[in-house]
């Protein structure tokens, strides 16, 4: 029996068959027997693949389905692609999966790595099938990319053959990964990616060196992957989980959190797997354009770009049909539901739930849970003058100044600013800081602070994201990495970002500058997509949230504040390796949850805000808000327990397997000491804030305001806007 029923699945393109598939079948058999494929013997006795199971798992077909309008070479080449990388999982399964044999795994995989050779390079021998096959396909491969596209490739085949180590691990201990951790690991273990990689190479396109890296196309590419992998975790569950005892397969990572059962997770990952399709159209149709556009793209990548689209959009459907058809998955009856599987449900159930929400809905304050945190705070012995020096620096700066557009004055005034206590946070964030790195960490808070405030009260009553995208543009030019001469600041948040660029930059080497840079756009960048949201009253879908909510929060930023000083001692590298990337995610989702618990009533009620965790949950999941209130407990409840499992677990053997000296794990272990007081002191100070309270809200909100006091975080207009709100659905 199957484990479940299949849902009704949203297949928004038709699935076509390239007329080449004939070709390619004859073609990836010969060739994976010639690679030994078909030879390889198990550990227990017979082989991996027999001829017979080759063919009845027809990858040929999937291939022929996902990328329809190839020439026949290249789908004779992406075929023997798909052979080698289901043979690799296979074969990786029965050889040290079943055995729990890390070493052995570990050792398989570095010798994997030398077959992705660099122009000039040579490998080794091969000595197994997979190896022999790597070697084949990037010779053939290889020289037809360019540069820009063999680094990303070689990069996402990296990654699906590494972090393998990640789901080997945790069936050894018997451990599910939370959702957030398993949607973020799923994409680099799964292989979509480098799927997506393929794609370039079948519609003879590459996405543009220059475009690869912004957020349209990597959103493209994210979607496309989530997709593919939640499609894929309801077709293998039964073979995966219930034959072969995995427990990496969003179905079983969604039944252990929630403690539903098997076919209400199974409606839940299809839920998601539609808002994830959603989310790439949306993009396609609206980011991709002005992309485009913004940058200026000469025909050619245009045509590009929106090749790769329709190639991922080929690979979406014809996927969905192989996995229908395939033997390797639990599929009855998937083929005959309807054409092409296309049906109204899940789209507009999913499109409902994220525009149904009417702005400013009377809430209350939300009783906070019990939440979990382990560390103690600790606080600065400068706390005091930091206070008072902060309340002179954002004097300086302008920031109680009164404002164009916003009714009563200046987005902040001093006993605003004294309330939110920005020093108290800061001295708990950076207990350790010297007076003058206390001054800093404290006036950066207050300038990320007062710019969240400072986008709605100026730019989101009137929806104008235009200008809103205007004027992030112009921060930049407050930013140069030489630390040289800037613009006139004409804004307090210009003025704010010219003296702390200069105060942050000048110590810093190039490389540290441009990272801390980064952070820095990547946060101001946020705010317009909050109000590019705001004026769709769309309520992101929820992995698109959590990873955009990092931004919003200025997690990265403040974070580089402290990780900046220990560049020079950890190679650079190692922040990209799977341990540290999920250490400071993990911090930055429990922290970024706190604040949207506390924040709730302010956000939901006083601001007509969409971008709130409790409110994504409650929408996504169809639930009131304390039930997602509990949800959204439990989520910084798991990535709290993931922090501590990589600190007890996984950075000492970072350790061991990068070699480090003493340097490098006295500099690693204190960030993550600093992840820990970052994470308490938040979550300190967020108790301890007015901000928060329904009484400093209703203060804020009052019709008649004292002179010079900022009522709320949208201006007087949005809390005309907002009572018409309850007139109406009063």
């Amino acid at each position: 029996m199957q484990a479940f029923t299949l849902p009704e699945f949203y297949v928004p393109y038709p699935a076509r068959l390239n007329p080449h598939l004939a070709g390619a079948r004859a073609h990836s058999a010969d060739w994976a027997r010639h690679m030994g494929m078909l030879d390889a013997a198990k550990p227990g006795g017979g082989v991996v693949w027999t001829d017979a199971a080759l063919a009845e798992m027809d990858y040929a077909l999937m291939c022929a389905y996902t990328h329809p309008d190839c020439a026949a070479p290249a789908l004779d080449l992406i075929t023997d692609w798909y052979v080698w990388v289901f043979f690799f999982d296979d074969h990786f399964l029965e050889q040290f999966k079943y055995s729990r044999d890390i070493a052995g795994a570990k050792e398989y995989l570095d010798r994997l790595e030398l077959f992705m050779t660099a122009p000039g390079q040579q490998p080794p021998e091969p000595a197994n099938p997979a190896e022999a096959g790597l070697a084949d396909l990037w010779e053939r491969t290889i020289p037809a990319m360019s540069d820009g596209w063999r680094r990303r490739f070689t990069t996402s085949t990296h990654n699906l053959m590494v972090e393998s180590m990640w789901e080997l691990a945790n069936i050894d201990l018997g451990r599910i990964a939370n959702p957030i951790e398993y949607i973020q690991m799923r994409r680099r273990v799964g292989g979509a990616p480098w799927s997506a990689n393929l794609v370039e190479y079948a519609v003879r396109a590459e996405v543009p060196d220059r475009l690869a890296a912004t957020r349209p196309v990597e959103v493209l590419s994210d979607t496309f992957a989530d997709a593919v992998h939640l499609r894929n975790d309801l077709f293998s569950y039964q073979r995966e989980v219930r034959e072969e005892g995995e427990n990496s397969n969003a179905v079983l990572v969604l039944e252990n959190f929630l403690g539903c059962s098997t076919q209400e997770a199974a409606e839940l990952v299809n839920d998601l797997l539609t808002s994830r399709l959603q989310q790439f159209e949306d993009t396609a149709l609206t980011e991709v354009p002005a992309l485009l556009a913004e940058q200026a793209a000469l025909p050619h990548e245009q045509v590009a770009v929106a090749a790769y689209v329709k190639g991922l959009q080929d690979w979406q459907s014809g996927g969905h049909e192989w996995h229908a058809r395939s033997s390797r998955y639990m599929n009855e009856g998937a083929a005959d539901a309807g054409p092409n599987g296309l049906t109204p449900g899940p789209v507009v159930r999913t499109r409902t739930r994220q525009r149904d929400h009417v702005p400013f809905t009377r809430v209350g304050p939300l009783p906070l849970p019990a939440i979990r945190m382990p560390f103690r705070f600790r606080v600065s012995p400068h706390l005091e003058q930091a206070r008072e020096h902060n309340v002179h620096w954002c004097r300086e700066m302008g920031f109680y100044d009164s404002l164009p557009g916003v009714e009563a004055g200046g987005v902040w005034d001093e006993e605003r600013l004294r309330g939110i206590d920005l020093a108290h946070c800061a001295s708990m964030i950076h207990a350790d800081a010297a007076l003058a790195e206390l001054h800093l960490s404290t006036a950066w808070l207050a300038w990320g602070t007062y710019g969240d405030d400072y986008f709605p009260a100026v730019f989101g009553a009137s929806r104008n994201v235009p200008a809103a995208k205007a004027a992030v543009d112009r921060l930049s030019l407050f930013m140069p990495l030489d630390a040289g001469r800037t613009p006139e600041p004409l804004t307090p948040l210009e003025r704010g970002l010219q003296d702390l660029w200069r105060r942050t930059a000048e110590p810093l080497g190039l490389h540290a500058r441009r990272i801390f840079a980064r952070t820095v756009s990547d946060m101001t960048a946020s705010w317009v997509w909050e109000l590019a949201n705001q004026a769709q009253n769309r309520i992101p879908d929820p992995v698109d949230y959590v990873e955009m909510r990092r931004r919003t929060f200025g997690s990265d930023m403040t974070m580089s504040l402290a990780r900046i000083r220990h560049l020079t001692a950890v190679p650079p590298e190692l922040f990209g390796t799977r341990t540290l990337r999920e250490l400071e995610t993990a911090a930055q989702d429990y922290a970024c949850f706190v604040n949207d618990l506390f924040s709730y009533q302010k956000e939901i009620e006083f601001e007509g805000e969409l971008h709130n965790m409790v409110l994504v949950v409650e929408h996504f999941l169809g639930v009131d808000r304390l039930a997602a209130r509990d949800v959204v407990n439990d989520l910084m409840t798991a990535r709290m327990q993931q922090f501590e499992h990589i600190l007890a677990v996984d950075l000492p053997q970072l350790f061991e397997d990068f070699a480090l000296d003493g340097p490098a794990r006295d500099a690693l272990t204190r960030h993550a000491s600093e992840l820990s007081d970052w994470m308490s002191g938040i979550l300190e100070w967020h108790r301890r804030c007015v901000r928060y309270t329904e009484a400093e809200l209703r203060r804020l909100a009052s019709p008649r305001p004292q002179p010079g006091a900022f009522p709320a975080r949208l201006g007087m207009s949005a809390l005309h806007l907002a009572e018409r709100f309850r007139s109406a659905t009063a």
